[in-house]
């Protein structure tokens, strides 16, 4: 698909410009046929040259504000066309200006707005666009557009308590690492001179960092690029089937962050599925995006064979059960919600239940790290200090004897 830009005439003899995104350019003019307007220029748009990595994007926070606005228009009685321009108008960021520019020239053109979505799935998710489609067909697209926007700020949430947690001891670990490299390169070979000159055996944890920092000043290039490969490597690994149930499976198993994540999974199904549910799309569809969402190779296995049992009649809470991710209280009160018909509302309280043990699980472990990362901090740069002082201790020590 290319982007065009295009000028025209409408039939009351007004002139528009704007772009679209096409196979050809008879595509273009055709589209602008349908919407009564009479292409006068239709050319290629040159491409914009990007560097990786750079460029704004579009963001959680961008597309909750933009879903927030829009509900907010339609529930006044904008039509959808206007909310579509005055968002695209004001919207800063050009990638997700122009995305809004083709949904309301689609829709305009007699699309669907789901329809419309499904143009940017880089954008907008399936999860988003499925619930757009469900609101709809039942004639509550404001309401639903709500809900959509609440999910992805409590999404939003859950994903910065994670983060938070993350920071701090991968920080701490990531100085110390740095620290101790800059220690063994720059500092240790000093301390060897000093000690060449002693003629006397040097104790062991001194000649441990000795070596060490030989070692590390001899093959660094050697040790980077074999982290390196070991990372990639890990990276590729992941992305296989296999890998990827493998290092989730032991991510679950860990024993300090392994109970956060299956917290964090539980929060982002539950959440997922009752949204899904309560906005009226069907459970098996539901089941199945929120498997592809899940973030989780154990997890999506676990929802995926949910969905089997769901389609050849039985219920949810089994396989969920089976699985061994899903806490029992979690799965009783899914069973609850089978056999009452509420299961929407009862998985949204399982999700809001979930977001606060997460909190406390962020500040526990928090509260456990700090101690333990003093203490990493004092035996690894701690301990370097100690070995290369050591034998000056000793020199003093036999000086003063004499």
């Amino acid at each position: 698909m290319a982007v065009f830009t295009y000028s025209g005439r409408t039939r009351t003899g007004q002139t528009i410009n704007g772009e679209m995104e096409a196979p050809n350019r008879e595509a273009v003019v055709a589209q602008l046929r349908r919407q009564q307007v009479m292409a006068t220029a239709v050319t290629p748009k040159a491409r914009d040259i990007k560097v990786p990595g750079l460029g704004a994007t579009v963001g959680d926070r961008d597309l909750a504000v933009v879903t927030r606005q829009l509900a907010t228009m339609i529930d006044a009685g904008l039509p959808l066309v206007q909310c579509l321009d005055i968002l695209a108008q004001q919207q800063e960021k050009k990638v997700f200006q122009k995305a809004l520019h083709d949904i309301r020239m689609a829709v305009e053109g007699g699309a669907t707005f789901s329809a419309s979505l499904k143009r940017h799935p880089k954008i907008f998710s399936t999860l988003y666009t499925n619930m757009v489609e469900a609101g709809e067909a039942g004639g509550i697209l404001d309401t639903i557009l709500n809900r959509l926007a609440a999910y992805i700020e409590k999404a939003m949430a859950l994903k910065k308590r994670v983060k938070t947690a993350m920071f701090y001891p991968s920080t701490i670990v990531t100085v110390a690492v740095v620290v101790v490299i800059f220690l063994l390169i720059y500092v240790i070979p000093t301390f060897e001179q000093l000690f060449a000159g002693f003629g006397a055996t040097l104790p062991l944890p001194t000649v441990i960092v000795l070596e060490a920092s030989r070692i590390v000043r001899s093959y660094i290039l050697f040790i980077v690029a074999g982290l390196v490969v070991a990372v990639v490597g890990l990276r590729f690994y992941y992305r296989t089937p296999g890998g990827k149930m493998a290092i989730d499976r032991l991510l679950l198993r860990l024993p300090v962050f392994g109970p956060l994540i299956r917290k964090v999974a539980v929060a982002k199904f539950t959440r997922t599925l009752g949204t899904l549910v309560s906005s009226g799309v069907s459970i098996l569809e539901g089941l199945d995006i929120t498997a592809r969402t899940a973030g989780n190779k154990v997890v999506e296995e676990a929802v995926l064979k949910a969905r089997t049992t769901i389609a050849q009649g039985k219920t949810i809470a089994e396989p969920l059960q089976a699985s061994g991710v899903f806490p029992l209280m979690v799965v009783q009160m899914i069973a609850v919600g089978e056999q009452t018909g509420a299961l929407d509302r009862m998985l949204n309280k399982i999700a809001d239940f979930y977001d606060e043990e997460v909190d406390v699980a962020v500040a526990g472990l928090t509260a456990l790290l700090e101690p333990l990362l003093v203490i990493f901090l004092g035996v690894i740069i701690g301990g370097v200090v100690i070995a290369m002082y050591l034998p000056i201790f000793k020199l003093i020590n036999v000086v003063g004897s004499k």
